[in-house]
């Protein structure tokens, strides 16, 4: 089983706190307050790192990209005092917060990003393999979906080898999730019409 039956108050105060971390919409915080404008009315809307790095200013986009790793690393970090089910459980709740920010009306990022932070946390050596995988796709294709569609994939067949089966469930939810947010950019990349890292969108 993914986590235990018998929650503690620990256990639920990590998935809120993970939660309610996951949920800051940092690319949204930081270009507004750089006076680029609302994101979510830029490229191609989204939240996050790669949508940031289309209003030109690559250092944002590379501070927002660190945040929102950090964040989902932060959740499993602090349910990680409470034992092995609060870490999962914070992670999860990160996960989830970046995709759907209470404060957004539930209209968050689509997950990248926070999926490496959780894993970070969670098993630094396979964050590694996803950033490895990632960067090797990105670099061949210029395409930043595609890229953390492929590691994603590989990522809780890897745990699952590895013998970290609860960590390879996890993953699996997480890259469901992932492909789902992607949905409109797997459309885009069957059409030949998805944006290639670097290029600005009007």
């Amino acid at each position: 089983m993914l986590l235990a039956t018998d929650w503690s108050l620990y256990d639920l105060l990590a998935l809120i706190v993970g939660y309610l971390l996951g949920s800051i919409p940092f690319g949204l915080v930081l270009t507004k307050l750089a006076g680029r404008g609302d994101l979510r009315e830029i490229g191609s809307g989204n939240i996050g790192a790669t949508n940031v790095l289309r209003t030109g200013d690559k250092r944002l986009a590379a501070l927002t990209l660190v945040l929102d790793v950090l964040k989902g690393t932060a959740g499993v970090l602090i349910g990680a005092r409470f034992g092995p089910d609060a870490a999962i459980l914070g992670g999860l709740g990160a996960f989830l917060g970046h995709l759907f920010p209470i404060w957004l009306r539930f209209r968050g990022g689509k997950g990248v990003a926070t999926y490496i932070g959780v894993l970070l946390g969670l098993s630094w050596p396979a964050a590694l393999v996803f950033c490895a995988i990632w960067l090797g796709v990105a670099v061949l294709t210029r395409y930043s979906s595609l890229a953390a569609l492929v590691a994603s994939a590989v990522t809780p067949g890897l745990l699952a080898w590895t013998g970290e089966t609860r960590m390879a469930v996890l993953f699996l939810f997480f890259t469901l999730l992932l492909y789902w947010r992607h949905a409109e950019n797997i459309g885009r990349l069957l059409r030949g019409e998805e944006g290639r890292i670097g290029a600005k969108k009007s």
